[in-house]
């Protein structure tokens, strides 16, 4: 009753907007009366996602909130096909994934930016603005001059909408895969305005004119999901007590609980003789009633420490037994700002029954209504609830207000299960040829592509082999990053004998989050710490941490996996490392082909990233021998001898041949440089015998030049194993 009264009274005095100010006045007389649900205030869409139905409205979003959006532009899915596998003896296996591009309605107003965005309660987008799939993201911030996206208007044509006035953003080929090959549900982190939020941005719109100096404290984020202006004002003032004032040339609206002290002090109450009124001797008449469900018990928000989820804070720290009434507010505040105004809440609607009925002769020009005033004869403050003239004075109905505001204190949010938001870093390559583990086939190439990245947010790479600036898709290298750096001091030469204790190997890795651990001897035996380091395979026993992603590795052995040579030789600083742990990906030697470079693109990748295959043909090229003897014969020749090696078999079990693992059995014995050299010998077993004649006439023609035997494989050449000098 009270608010279709007021209503019509205020539209008298100020038009359409003191008819508003009407109903929000008496709105809080009915609730008091008649008594409010048990929830006030706009219901806080907790669990709201993009959706895309006609007549749904775009909100108005201030400050910084957590907004669902609705679709209003989208095309078909868009299928892509990948052939992976096909090997030798392998099936090939088709992978289908799908894309879609589309544009989502985010605020009715403009706004300056969006930050997070959430894709079915995953990280779509990061703080830093990178997109954690495949995809373009494009934002469009509503302002008057806004021109049409060129994606949409290939689409439309003509028709196409520059959307003006509305905040959009556009997604342009948005990879599905991890959607289920669907459109996500999403939700974005929309940054409207910088700063607090003020009651003057969200009525500026409507009443640009007015006076507005209510600050809201604290309050980070609000949403108006639209609807009469009276409503906007109501909602806030369950929270952020409001007055408004329509008496004078403007409409004025300022803090209905201020923390000054009272405008004016009343005087003392007018008498009235006909005794046809209230109080009519002592001009002022109080009530007051105890009714504690009236009291809000807790205020429902949207907690900013909880990624914008809806959060919940009890007045006094718990639930009040006879208490369930509870404040939802569609704004972003932390949890401790939340327990304050919820405490706040509840005093002002505990003190706000205490109410008194005054009477006065004459109006200060001071005094209005939702003015704070001091009444003779009552301590505290009262706040001018209405004011009406009667022949007899001016008659007041004063509200009381809390004598002390309550003490903030600290609130905690709870645990959120937020998504890790960790950003995408460029891709790092190393690709590597393996010697054979003796598994599968003896004549596919074994090539290796350690991928890895800076950070943790890496998701992975597509692989291409590389041939002459022309890329062909080989797979892809998984979600694992690779152990990689570069070695930070020389590696000095090697005998690769035994477990060198003293020395050491001194690397700085790709990321700070890499960690290594250190192994036993009879760990290594069991091929564990084995590390690519520039050409040679070695192992290690212990790691040691330097900070900063630096290490420190000890207990080398070096030249493993039959790279003796490359461990003769050292390794110069800046030589790369990789950790040969099961990260490293196999490709698939078919779709390799003869290529020497691999080439990976990731999603940070602008460039594909090339690396050239490091030690190639390895994997085919039989092993140097072993154990060279070279023995004078009584006739005057020379008795050579040697061990063999083969690809694969990396044990020396006793009293077992070692196996040939190549079609036969040959190798080649010369003299002087192994690449051009000065005499050649073939041997189908592993010894020849220079006979007398040929041994007097090498020694008169090649004394001093190095005698050396390598074996003949399937598909090359092992490196020259040192016999003897020529004396």
């Amino acid at each position: 009753m009270a608010t279709l009264v007021l209503t019509a009274v205020g539209t008298v005095v100020g038009g359409p907007i003191g008819g508003a100010i009407g109903s929000l006045i008496g709105s809080q007389i009915d609730g008091s009366l008649f008594g409010p649900a048990d929830r006030e205030g706009p219901r806080l869409q907790e669990l709201s996602v993009t959706t895309s139905s006609y007549g749904t409205p775009v909100p108005r979003h201030f400050g910084t909130m957590r907004a669902a959006g609705s679709i209003i532009w989208a095309t078909d899915l868009v299928e892509s096909s990948e052939e992976n596998g096909g090997g030798k003896g392998q099936p090939s296996v088709t992978t289908f994934s799908y894309s879609s591009s589309f544009a989502v309605a985010l605020s009715s107003r403009p706004i300056a930016s969006v930050g997070r965005i959430w894709a079915d309660g995953n990280l779509l987008r990061g703080a830093a603005g990178d997109l954690k799939v495949g995809g373009t993201f494009r934002l469009y911030n509503g302002y008057a001059d806004q021109q049409s996206d060129p994606l949409i208007a290939a689409d439309r044509g003509a028709q196409c909408p520059a959307f003006r006035g509305l905040a959009y953003c556009v997604f342009e080929d948005l990879q599905l895969a991890d959607f289920g090959n669907r459109i996500p549900t999403l939700t974005f982190e929309v940054i409207a305005d910088d700063g607090e939020v003020s009651l003057q941005s969200i009525l500026a719109v409507t009443q640009p004119d007015a006076a507005i100096t209510p600050r809201l404290a604290g309050l980070q984020g609000y949403s108006d999901q639209g609807g009469a202006l009276h409503g906007t004002i109501d909602a806030v003032d369950r929270v952020y007590p409001v007055a408004c004032d329509a008496s004078g040339s403007r409409l004025e609206f300022f803090d209905a609980h201020p923390m000054s002290p009272p405008v004016v002090r009343l005087p003392e109450p007018a008498i009235d003789g006909s005794r046809e009124s209230f109080g009519s001797v002592s001009g002022r008449a109080s009530q007051r009633r105890a009714e504690m469900d009236r009291v809000p018990d807790g205020l429902r928000y949207y907690d900013v420490d909880r990624d914008y989820q809806a959060g919940l804070q009890r007045a006094g720290g718990r639930a009040q037994a006879g208490r369930s009434r509870i404040v939802e507010f569609p704004g972003a505040l932390d949890a401790t700002k939340a327990r304050k105004l919820a405490d706040d809440a509840a005093d002002r609607a505990g003190w706000s029954q205490e109410r008194l009925s005054y009477r006065i002769a004459e109006l200060d020009p001071a005094l209005g209504p939702g003015r704070v005033v001091s009444v003779p004869g009552k301590p505290g403050k009262w706040r001018i609830e209405t004011w009406e003239w009667r022949e007899n004075g001016l008659e007041l109905e004063l509200l009381r207000l809390p004598y002390l505001r309550s003490a903030q204190v600290v609130s905690d949010a709870g645990d959120a299960l937020s998504p890790k938001d960790a950003v995408a870093g460029p891709t790092k390559l190393t690709a590597f040829e393996a010697p054979w583990d003796g598994i599968g086939a003896a004549d596919q190439r074994q090539v290796y592509a350690a991928a890895s990245s800076t950070t943790s947010g890496w998701t992975g790479a597509t692989l291409y082999a590389e041939r002459a600036g022309s890329l062909t898709p080989i797979g892809a290298s998984g979600s694992r990053r690779s152990i990689t750096g570069r070695l930070v001091a020389p590696l000095p030469p090697s005998g690769a004998l035994f477990i060198d204790r003293h020395a050491t190997l001194e690397l700085e890795l790709d990321s700070s989050d890499f960690v290594m651990l250190s192994a036993l001897p009879e760990d290594l035996a069991n091929g564990a710490n084995r590390a690519l380091v520039g050409n040679e395979i070695l192992q290690f026993c212990l790691a040691e941490s330097l900070g900063n992603g630096r290490w420190r590795l000890s207990g080398l052995l070096r030249g493993r996996g039959g790279t003796e040579l490359d461990a003769y030789s050292g390794c110069e600083a800046g030589s790369p490392f990789c950790l040969l742990d099961s990260k490293p990906v196999a490709l698939d030697a078919a779709k390799l082909g003869d290529a020497i470079s691999v080439a990976a693109i990731g999603l940070a990748d602008s460039e594909p990233v090339i690396a050239p295959i490091i030690a190639s043909g390895r994997s085919l090229r039989p092993l140097m021998p072993v154990h060279p003897k070279a023995d004078p014969v009584s006739d005057g020749g020379l008795a050579l001898g040697w061990q063999r090696r083969a690809r694969g078999a990396w044990q020396w079990p006793q009293a077992v041949e070692t196996p040939l693992n190549e079609q036969t059995e040959r190798y080649e014995v010369g003299i002087g440089d192994p690449d051009r050299p000065s005499r050649i010998w073939e041997a189908t077993s592993n010894s020849l015998t220079l006979d007398t004649a040929t041994t007097a006439q090498i020694r008169a023609e090649f004394a001093g030049s190095d005698l050396w035997v390598r074996q003949v494989g399937t598909h090359g050449l092992s490196e020259p194993l040192f016999l003897t000098t020529i004396s």
